[in-house]
């Protein structure tokens, strides 16, 4: 038998393997769930239950300002007014997960950046690395004989908490250079953050970045805006994951189909979530794009919520039966991550029957 670092590296590589890695994310209120249902026990570790192939650890503090105390401008009882040390003031959700509202930002143009955020990502400081965080999962999982992957997130997911997607992006059309100098300075911060924490704690198997980079149906941005204005910050992340030895996986939600080449050339080795509600499609995809690279999710949550098992077996089978039979590589998740309407023994059975279709081809 492999083991699960097998397995997951394999995967990355569209090799073979004896069956399929698996792993995926609860979310706050299904962790409690479970927990409240007596399916998992306080202060257990998750990734061990539901015995997943990887472990990950490493997100950097990209947080411009982190002498700036967050400041609480208004509450009701179900949420807070907060503005943090990128100058953005956010309306939270108190009792819910989910993204935030966004109310204002300082930085709206080039000179806000340049005066308020850009001097804060110029050098390293060792407050934005979780060496203690890193150092723990990376033991666990060589112990476990799980693969291990640095996962954060890059300069698209870095930039827009600064100035808001709006801003951002009508900083592409208006202003293209300075946003431009957002992606390649973020990128230059985590390079320099990643290379003080592989250097003390030793590098990870493989490299995990967020990149939110599409809404319902299309992308954020024109696959040519990708290329001139991200694509670079990209390529310099990438190569150095592949000058290390690491394959490289990038999220993102959303419809990002058009921007897959772009990735493609910049370096990504896998591409994890494809959205089906926002019109993403695995076997589209792997008849695009198997030959060159993994993929991993791409199974709609919706469906896995119906806890309707016949329904989720014919999910699986015409997801992942393709994406094998093109010589590409997968790894067992959802196409976003793990809701409270999908029940506890529903998620074990989903991941031990994926996992092992590759037996019943």
């Amino acid at each position: 038998m492999m083991t699960h670092k097998e397995r997951m590296l394999n995967a990355l590589s569209r090799k073979s393997v004896d069956e399929l890695p698996h792993g995926d994310g609860l979310w706050g209120e299904t962790h409690q769930k479970y927990l409240e249902q007596g399916k998992l026990q306080k202060d257990e570790d998750v990734c061990t239950h539901f015995d997943m192939s990887w472990r990950g650890g490493g997100w950097l503090n990209s947080t411009a300002d982190l002498d700036f105390q967050d400041q609480l401008l208004e509450e009701t009882e179900e949420t807070k007014l907060v503005i943090n040390g990128n100058g953005a003031t956010l309306r939270w959700f108190k009792a819910k997960s989910g993204t935030p509202e966004h109310v204002d930002f300082k930085v709206k143009e080039r000179p806000a950046w340049e005066d308020l955020i850009k001097p804060h990502l110029l050098t390293v400081d060792r407050r934005r690395i979780n060496f203690e965080g890193y150092r723990h999962e990376k033991a666990r999982a060589a112990a476990e004989g799980r693969a291990f992957c640095w996962s954060g997130v890059a300069p698209f997911e870095q930039m827009h908490p600064v100035c808001g997607h709006e801003y951002m992006l009508m900083g592409m059309a208006l202003d293209p250079e300075w946003v431009l100098d957002m992606v390649m300075t973020f990128a230059k911060m985590t390079l320099m953050h990643q290379a003080v924490l592989f250097a003390e704690e030793g590098a990870p198997d493989f490299m995990w970045y967020y990149e939110d980079m599409g809404f319902k149906d299309k992308p954020f941005m024109s696959p040519a805006m990708y290329q001139e204005l991200v694509e670079p910050g990209h390529k310099l992340l990438f190569d150095d994951a592949h000058a290390r030895g690491m394959k490289v996986l990038v999220h993102s939600c959303g419809f990002v189909e058009p921007l897959v080449p772009g990735l493609i050339r910049a370096g990504m080795d896998c591409l994890q979530a494809m959205e089906v509600k926002a019109g993403m499609d695995l076997p589209r995809l792997a008849a695009m794009f198997g030959d060159k690279i993994a993929f991993c999710g791409g199974i709609d949550i919706r469906i896995i919520g119906s806890n309707d098992r016949a329904q989720i077996e014919e999910e699986i089978n015409r997801k992942i039966i393709p994406v094998l039979k093109a010589g590409s590589g997968y790894i067992v998740h959802s196409d976003h991550s793990i809701p409270p309407e999908v029940e506890h023994d529903t998620l074990t059975w989903f991941f031990e029957r994926a996992s092992s279709i590759v037996s019943r081809l």
